[in-house]
């Protein structure tokens, strides 16, 4: 029988083997670096696609967001399916439907084909392989003091993959064109089916087994969503999707807009990849040792300080690489401390569909940041209103994440038979 008054024992991890899982991380972090590179490149693609296509700015802008929003759907659906039958599978699907949407994206002729293409596939496709199946993994096969340096770790994969791909993909275009360009980008998805093979398991079959958690995903979901600091969690994840999503797919055209030279475009992404990647790593050493959601709090009113110091001082091309260096420290550090939290408080069980929830949320900003982004210079001739939007959810990012609570759940524990 339950014990009302009982309270959860802490649960550990038994060691299903020693040793730090190097080929599982390595592996983890070139699908992470091959996932989030294209799509953190397709700002790249707009002025010359719009020169040859019948689109415009707020159409490529609404596929960019659909690519989000699919993003955020697909992402608690493939980690329950992670957690529960692989991540291999849900690695192979990621890389053939992430090649299948690149495809689609280069041979659309209709705006119809591009968001199907360009939103749905690559959305699906990103949502399959992205950070939270990677970082599930990571999570099963390492110790408990040595997840969120992982975490770290995998992020910063992720920032590399920004960083190579910003300039890769402008090179691939002056050499191609564009559309050619994202047929070479599919082909590079293809070898993500066979990288995924030492990912290969499930929540109970990795190197660091879970133990006593026989909960379902009904009553995993339950105690989530009856936690307030999971939901603070959640909501303050959007902001972050908000901001990182507008900057990356419009970045270069608002440079364009106002004048400032297209190499510098390349220059800024490449940085916020370089500078990104020495965030995430630090992110997830400091997370280890301090307060999570005061580092993401601080993290939030960085960005916005950031952001208010580019608009008001004059936009030359040397403030554009001071606020892409600024931007880049803070860029995807919010990911190791948010999954690590997510972690902290449920354990790694239903990881993947959990911290998938919270990146759900993430995915929604996205969607409208990208959105936004498209449409408010589509109708008022300006990104301005879009970046001020941004400066006023980070301050309210800051104070959303300050209250959250960095412990385990409390579960009620069954008594142990006489």
């Amino acid at each position: 029988m339950m014990d009302g008054k009982a309270r959860a024992k802490t649960v550990k991890s038994t060691p299903a083997e020693p040793g730090f899982p190097v080929l599982i991380v390595a592996c983890g972090c070139i699908i992470a670096a091959l996932t989030f590179g294209p799509r953190s490149a397709m700002g790249f693609f707009q002025l010359p696609m719009l020169a040859d296509r019948p689109f415009d700015r707020n159409a490529f802008a609404l596929a960019l967001a659909i690519q989000n929003i699919f993003w955020g759907l697909g992402q608690p659906l493939f980690g329950a399916i992670a957690d529960r039958y692989g991540t291999w599978r849900v690695l192979t699907v990621s890389g053939l439907t992430y090649a299948a949407g690149l495809v689609l994206m280069a041979t659309a002729q209709t705006a119809g084909l591009l968001y199907i293409g360009a939103g749905i596939l690559i959305g699906l496709g990103v949502a399959a392989g992205s950070f939270g199946i990677v970082l599930a993994a990571f999570a099963r096969n390492v110790t408990e003091d040595q997840r969120s340096l992982v975490f770290g770790i995998g992020t910063a994969a992720g920032s590399a993959g920004m960083l190579i791909f910003a300039p890769l993909s402008q090179q691939l275009i002056e050499m191609f064109g564009w559309s050619d360009a994202l047929f070479w980008m599919a082909a590079m998805m293809l070898v993500i089916p066979f990288l995924a093979i030492p990912l290969n398991g499930t929540s109970s079959t990795g190197r660091m087994v879970p133990v006593a958690n026989d909960q379902t995903i009904g009553e995993a979901l339950r105690e989530a969503f009856g936690h307030p600091s999971y939901l603070l969690l959640t909501s303050g994840f959007f902001v972050c999707g908000f901001q990182v999503a507008f900057i990356t797919a419009h970045f270069p055209a608002y440079l364009a807009d106002i004048s400032v030279d297209a190499s510098y475009a390349v220059l800024g992404l490449a940085l916020i990849g370089f500078c990104n990647i020495i965030g995430s790593l630090a992110s997830g050493i400091i997370g280890q040792r301090k307060s999570k959601p005061v580092m993401l709090a601080l993290i939030y009113i960085g960005r916005s300080i950031a952001v208010t110091a580019f608009l008001l001082l004059p936009q030359t091309p040397a403030t554009v690489i001071a606020f892409s260096v600024a931007m880049g420290f803070l860029w995807l550090s919010t990911v190791p401390p948010t999954n690590a939290l997510v972690a902290v408080m449920f354990g790694t069980k239903y990881l993947g569909m959990l911290g998938g929830i919270v990146f759900l949320s993430h995915q929604v900003g996205s969607f409208l940041g990208v959105w936004l982004g498209g449409y408010l210079r589509q109708t008022m001739g300006s990104y301005d209103p879009v970046w001020w939007i941004g400066v006023v959810l980070g301050l309210i990012a800051a104070i959303l994440h300050w209250p959250i609570s960095e412990q385990r759940v409390e579960r009620p524990v069954t008594a142990p038979a006489e």
